[in-house]
C-alpha cells in the first residue's frame, strides 16, 4: 500500500502548503462576505464554517468520486498521478478561486463572472453550457438511483415510481431556502459518504492477502491502452473528473460562496473539500484496482465489464466489508447521486435569474424559474429510462461538457487575477491549469471515438490538432502576460 499512503500524504501536504500559496495570491482579507453583508434568507445566509464545508463536499462529491475513479482504475496506478496532481494544482485551485472570486462579486455565478472577465461572448457560450451541464446532472442522477431502490425493495417498487419521488424532492429542495433541507440533510450525508470510503480502504488493507494493492512501481504503465482500450490522454482526465479537476464544481462553489461567514474560511470550505474529495476518489481507485486486480487480463477484463456504477461498489463494499458494507454502499450509490442532482437544479434556477434578473427571494419568482427547468430533466429523464443505451450518450457529451466548462472557470480565474492582482505573475497559479485543461477538452473532442468527430478523425491526427488548437489561448495569455504594465490593478466588485 506503499504508493496509497504516499498519494494520500502528497494530498494533505498539498492542502496544508497550496492551499495557502492560493490563499496569498487570492489575498483573503476580513471583508464583508454576502452571507454577512446581504443576507435574503432563502439562498444568501451565514452557516458555520464546518457545515458549509460538508455541504460543499456533498455538492462537489456526489458519485463522481465514487463511479469516476472506480472507472479509473482501468488505467492501473498512474490514475493515482492524475488525482493527486490534479486535486492540489488544477481540481482544489480552480475550487478555490471560483468560489473566492465569487463571494467578492456577491455570490455571481460562473456565467455572470466569464462576462465580466473573458467578455460577453464568452458568458453567452457559458450560459449555454453551464445550463445543459446541470440539466444534464440533474437528469442523469434520476435513474440510476431509482433502478437501485427498485431492486432494493424487490421489484415491489417500480423504478418509474421512485423516479417520481425523486424529482420531488429536487423540485422542493430547489425552492426552499438552502438552510431548511440542504443545510439539514447534507452534513449528516457528508459523513456518510467519508465513513463509506474511509471503511473500504480499511477492509482492503486488513485482506490485503486476498486483495493486494497494485504499486505504481513496476506498473508504471497505461493499463487500459495495453488491455485494447482508450488511452490515458486525454480520457483519464475526463474519466477522472471528480477527485482531480471537475468544471461542475463551478456550478456549485458560488452557492456556498453566499453562505461562509469570512473569507477565510474559503481555504478550508473550498480548498479543502476539493482534498477531501481526492481522498475519497484515492480510496476507491486503489480499492477497485485491488478488488478486480486490474494487473491481470482477466481482472482488468472483470473491472471493464462490469465499469465505475453502483453494481461495481456493491461488489466491493459486499466482498471487504460483508453485510455492513452493503447497507454502506447502497445508502452512499443512493444519496450520493441524490445529492448531486438537488444542487445541479439549484445553481441551475440560479443561474437563469441572473440572466432574467429577477429576484429570488420572491417565491413566485423561484417557481417560475424553476418549472421550465424542471420540464426539460423530466423528458431527458424519461429518454435515458427508456433506453438504458442513452445513458451513454448521455455520460460523453457530460464528460466533454464538463471539463470544457473547468477549462473556461480556470480562464476566468486566471482573467481575474490578471486585471485585479498586480503582481504581474500571480495568474500562473490559474493559467498553467487552463492550459492543459484546454488541451484535454479539445483533444477528446477531436480523439473521442464515441463523439461526433473521433468517429471520423483517427486517434493520433486528433491528439496532434488538439495539442495545436490549445496552443491558441496559452499564446494569446502568453502575449498579454508579457505586455501587461505594473500599473494600479483593476478595482474589484465590492459586497454592498
Amino acid at each position: 500500500m506503499l504508493t496509497f499512503f504516499i498519494a494520500l500524504v502528497l494530498l494533505i501536504v498539498g492542502f496544508i502548503f497550496y492551499s495557502r500559496v492560493s490563499e496569498k495570491v487570492f489575498a483573503a482579507d476580513d471583508r464583508l462576505t454576502p452571507a454577512v453583508a446581504n443576507p435574503d434568507g432563502v439562498d444568501i445566509t451565514p452557516l458555520p464554517r464546518w457545515k458549509s464545508f460538508l455541504i460543499e463536499l456533498l455538492n462537489i462529491a456526489g458519485t463522481g468520486p465514487i463511479f469516476g475513479a472506480i472507472s479509473g482504475a482501468l488505467f492501473g496506478p498512474i490514475v493515482f498521478l492524475w488525482i493527486v496532481l490534479g486535486c492540489i494544482l488544477g481540481g482544489a485551485v480552480h475550487d478555490y478561486f471560483s468560489g473566492m472570486i465569487s463571494s467578492r462579486h456577491n455570490g455571481q455565478s460562473i456565467v455572470s463572472l466569464s462576462g465580466r472577465y473573458l467578455g460577453k461572448a464568452m458568458e453567452l457560450l457559458m450560459r449555454v453550457f453551464s445550463i445543459i451541464l446541470l440539466i444534464l446532472v440533474t437528469a442523469v442522477f434520476v435513474v440510476s438511483p431509482s433502478e437501485l431502490l427498485e431492486t432494493l425493495t424487490g421489484g415491489n417498487v417500480r423504478t418509474w415510481i421512485w423516479m417520481i419521488i425523486i424529482l420531488i424532492y429536487y423540485l422542493v429542495s430547489t425552492l426552499v431556502p438552502i438552510d431548511k433541507v440542504i443545510g439539514k440533510l447534507y452534513p449528516v450525508f457528508g459523513v456518510i459518504l467519508v465513513v463509506m470510503a474511509v471503511a473500504v480502504i480499511i477492509g482492503i488493507a486488513f485482506k490485503s492477502e486476498t486483495y493486494p494493492m497494485i504499486e505504481l512501481i513496476g506498473n508504471f504503465r497505461d493499463f487500459s491502452a495495453s488491455n485494447g482500450s482508450l488511452p490515458w490522454w486525454p480520457f483519464m482526465m475526463t474519466t477522472v473528473a471528480c477527485g482531480a479537476v471537475s468544471g461542475f464544481h463551478a456550478t456549485q462553489s458560488p452557492m456556498i460562496a453566499k453562505c461562509i461567514r469570512s473569507e477565510k474560511e474559503g481555504r478550508q470550505v473550498f480548498y479543502g473539500a476539493m482534498v477531501a474529495e481526492g481522498v475519497i476518489a484515492l480510496i476507491w481507485a486503489a480499492a477497485a484496482m485491488a478488488f478486480f486486480r486490474v494487473d491481470t487480463a482477466e481482472g482488468w477484463a472483470a473491472l471493464n465489464a462490469v465499469g465505475g456504477n453502483s453494481n461495481s461498489v456493491n461488489e466491493i463494499a459486499r466482498g471487504v466489508l460483508g453485510s455492513v458494507g452493503t447497507v454502506l454502499a447502497v445508502v452512499g450509490v443512493v444519496i450520493c447521486p441524490i445529492t448531486s442532482g438537488d444542487t445541479a437544479l439549484r445553481s441551475c434556477r440560479l443561474i437563469v435569474g441572473e440572466i432574467f434578473k429577477l429576484d429570488q427571494k420572491k417565491a413566485l419568482n423561484r417557481v417560475i424559474l424553476t418549472l421550465p427547468l424542471f420540464a426539460v430533466v423530466i423528458g431527458i429523464s424519461v429518454w435515458n429510462f427508456v433506453d438504458v443505451k442513452n445513458f451513454s450518450v448521455l455520460w460523453h457529451w457530460f464528460a466533454w461538457a464538463n471539463q470544457f466548462l473547468a477549462a473556461i472557470c480556470l480562464w476566468v480565474c486566471t482573467g481575474y487575477l490578471f486585471k485585479t492582482n498586480a503582481k504581474k505573475y500571480s495568474s500562473l497559479i490559474t493559467a498553467i491549469p487552463a492550459v492543459f485543461m484546454t488541451a484535454v477538452v479539445v483533444t477528446y473532442i477531436l480523439a473521442e471515438p464515441n463523439m461526433a468527430l473521433g468517429r471520423v478523425i483517427p486517434y493520433n491526427i486528433g491528439l496532434f490538432a488538439g495539442i495545436c488548437l490549445s496552443l491558441i489561448p496559452l499564446g494569446f495569455y502568453l502575449y498579454k502576460l508579457f505586455t501587461k504594465k505594473t500599473s494600479a490593478p483593476e478595482a474589484e466588485i465590492k459586497t454592498k
